[in-house]
């Protein structure tokens, strides 16, 4: 089930490196101080980027001839230049003009770690992500070493601050993913779908996000896709586990990527010993369309459709014994389709609108079958308005149909079948007010009907950010945030009512030229929590559950600031949580929740040897579990969590082509890793209940991969260029 992200670094290099030039200089204010955080960019163009803390600026774009540069800041008037885009390096250094009595304005950063070319805030970029060493090219894997998050090894998905996968949503271009990850059977982690490069921006929320996302009580992993592919590449890909290809055509104002992979894990298991017993390893394919058309010379429509079809089988331990083994097998098919567009109305309006669709058909068989298929279309349009540099509002509505339709037949031949349809619709509106150069409020709230549960709801959200000096801000947040219960949930009735989550925030953060640091606080209260009762006459559901949780994470980061060339950030959560929910007897820690969780990632360019290299060490403290054979509820403890784990990547050439050759290590010193235990539900004739550890496929995962890129070379000099 481990799913590389493939050719994930040469696609990266040969689109960011293809013959392209850059832009490079600095921006100060009439009196000489840098400009931090200004929009730089080549009018009517989608290249450019935002100043870094001392005013610098660089981006690449294949533009050529003359050219507009554009610089727009808050305090600010907006400033242009024409330049010449004639060779490989233009350098210029604008000094732009001060709005009287006004300076650059803080930024609201409660919750959210975000990457992208439009916030200063940066966090993880997409070849952060990548080259993070045990994240696998995976988003989820790379997040898991940011503050906020749980490391639960057998799930393989978000679990942020005490809260459970289902309330992390993730959203692609402001559009709600209804599958985001891979099908997963018990004790196999799951894997997200969409490769990191996907995307130019990054937004994960922890807690206290924008009142135009919903239906996630926890957090909101917020994913925007990028615009024209800056060159014309083919890419083969040839790994341990699988094998991909991949072509990318740039017309004038347009630009298609066709891509598919074949995965197959048959031959690394038969290398890699496993601590399963596999029928039918693992076997899938996929593949990807990405049309782009600029409309405009400020609009764009995108469309990204993704399809993947995956098997497997295998021994899972039996539900009344856990010694004896049954066969598993199962079978997806995903369909996702997303589009949008994007258009500068005027001055002050900007419109966005999009549709996506979605079909996920899951067949499991073991003693029983279940046949799920679920279904989602959503339409959405947002309009922002900057009525001024100190007021901008923006508000939307959303539709969302979603269909639900499960077939269960038992071990005797008995059939349940469950049929689900939700009509959700709901609205949005939120302004950001400067009320002075140090301080910033941003107002909204969210109104959400579900024909489903027949209830609205109404959401309010505030977020005020207050500048201490020329790094460091303090920001605060509330909200309030609802989610529909999951379907297996529903399946007992619907009459039920949203789950819902107070989020209380207070951040406060300092930001340097190559470092950063923040610490945050918070606090979430639940209520309405399904609570699930199993009686004679059946299983009955109703909203008495509740909880909480709070907790302080804080976060590192030095980008060579201290070591050359070096690129390292640290870790750490304090998380203390409680629930009453589900089937517990009581209120209890969660079983994916550990008190302490760390990570130190590093890494390291050798440009001597054209190669990086990258370690991660991961740790969780004891996770709680429960052992019917004592007389508490989850008050036993699993061993800590420990993982080293290495990377490293290589920039050659064969023949004449550019290739990246990489190779990577999970969990280097084979640390015993127990993620909890599974009891037997019958007892044994003593009276106690056999029980046997949770623990990973395998010791260490192992990655060697070999990416190469047609019709283009690489030297040290002079990086990838074209034939």
């Amino acid at each position: 089930m481990k799913k590389p992200a493939f050719l994930f670094i040469a696609v990266f290099i040969s689109s960011f490196l293809w013959s392209q030039t850059t832009v490079k200089g600095i921006v100060t204010s009439q009196n000489g101080d840098p400009v931090i955080g200004a929009n730089v960019f080549l009018k009517d163009t989608y290249d450019g980027t935002s100043t870094e803390v001392d005013g610098r600026f660089e981006f690449t774009t294949t533009e050529t001839g003359e050219a507009i540069l554009a610089i727009t800041y808050i305090g600010f008037k907006d400033f242009e230049q024409t330049i010449h885009l004639s060779a490989n390096k233009v350098e210029v250094n604008p000094q732009i003009e001060e709005i009287p009595n006004e300076l650059n304005m803080v930024v609201i950063s409660a919750g959210a770690f975000e990457a992208s070319d439009e916030k200063k805030a940066v966090m993880l970029s997409s070849l952060d992500i990548v080259t993070t060493a045990g994240a696998t090219a995976d988003i989820a894997g790379a997040l898991n070493t940011l503050p906020g998050t749980q490391t639960v090894g057998e799930e393989g998905q978000l679990f942020v601050r005490g809260g459970a996968a289902y309330e992390t949503r993730t959203f692609i271009d402001g559009l709600f993913v209804q599958n985001p990850y891979s099908s997963r059977v018990p004790d196999i982690p799951a894997r997200g779908r969409f490769s990191p490069f996907l995307f130019k921006g990054t937004m994960f929320s922890t807690g206290g996000y924008s009142a135009e996302y919903g239906q996630a009580l926890s957090s909101a992993l917020i994913l925007n896709t990028n615009d024209l592919a800056p060159a014309t590449t083919t890419g083969v890909s040839l790994m341990t586990v699988g094998l991909g290809a991949s072509h990318t055509h740039l017309w004038n104002k347009s630009s298609l990527a066709v891509s598919g992979n074949y995965i197959n894990i048959a031959p690394y298991n038969t290398i890699i010993p496993q601590d399963r017993e596999w029928d039918k390893p693992y076997r899938g394919v996929d593949g990807q369309i990405i049309f782009r058309q600029e409309v405009s010379e400020t609009g764009i429509f995108k469309l990204n459709i993704n399809g993947s079809h995956g098997s497997l089988g295998l021994q899972t331990p039996g539900f009344e014994d856990v010694t004896q083994t049954n066969p598993l097998s199962l079978d997806n098919n995903n369909f996702y389709l997303n589009s949008s567009f994007k258009e500068i109305l005027d001055d002050h309006w900007t419109l966005w609108t999009g549709i996506s669709y979605s079909d996920d058909q899951e067949n499991i068989n073991e003693l029983f079958s279940v046949n799920t298929n679920e279904r989602s279309a959503q339409a959405k349009v947002t309009l922002t308005n900057n009525v001024s540099q100190y007021f901008k509002i923006k508000f939307g509505g959303e539709y969302l149909r979603n269909n639900f339709d499960e077939k269960f037949i038992s071990s005797t031949g008995e059939e349940f079948t469950t049929e689900l349809t939700d009509d959700y619709g709901a609205g949005f509106v939120e302004a950001d007010i400067y009320l002075s150069k140090d301080f910033v409020a941003r107002i909204g709230t969210r109104a959400e009907f579900s024909d489903m549960l027949e209830k609205w709801n109404m959401a309010p959200r505030i977020s005020l950010a207050y500048k201490t000096g020329e790094k460091g801000q303090f920001s605060l947040a509330y909200g309030q945030f609802f989610q529909t219960p999951e379907h297996e949930l529903l399946r007992f009735g619907t009459g039920l009512d949203y789950e819902k989550a107070d989020h209380y925030l207070l951040n406060y953060q300092v930001m340097g030229e190559k470092r950063t640091f923040r610490i945050e606080g918070y606090f979430k209260k639940y209520n309405n929590l399904v609570k699930q009762y199993d009686e004679m006459e059946g299983i009955f559901t109703n909203n008495g559950g509740d909880g909480h949780a709070r907790g302080v994470d804080i976060f590192y980061r030095d980008k060579g600031g201290t070591l050359k060339k070096a690129d390292f950030w640290i870790s750490y959560s304090f998380l203390d949580t409680e629930r009453d929910w589900r089937d517990y007897p009581q209120a209890a820690t969660p079983t994916f929740a550990s008190k302490h969780n760390a990570s130190i990632v590093y890494k390291q360019w050798l440009p001597k040897i054209t190669s990086s290299i990258g370690f991660t060490y991961s740790y969780a403290s004891p996770r709680p579990y429960n052992d019917p054979n004592t007389g508490g509820f989850n008050d036993n403890r699993t061993p800590s969590y420990h993982d080293l784990s290495f990377n490293v990547s290589h920039l050659t050439n064969i023949g004449r082509h550019f290739t990246v050759l990489y190779a990577s290590i999970n969990n280097i010193p084979g640390f015993d890793n127990t993620f909890g235990y599974r009891y037997s539900s019958t007892s044994n004739p003593d009276g106690s209940f056999t029980g046997i550890p949770v623990k990973p496929a395998a010791k260490r995962f192992f990655f060697i991969g070999c990416f190469i890129s047609i019709g283009q070379r690489f030297s040290k000099d002079n990086g990838v260029t074209s034939d």
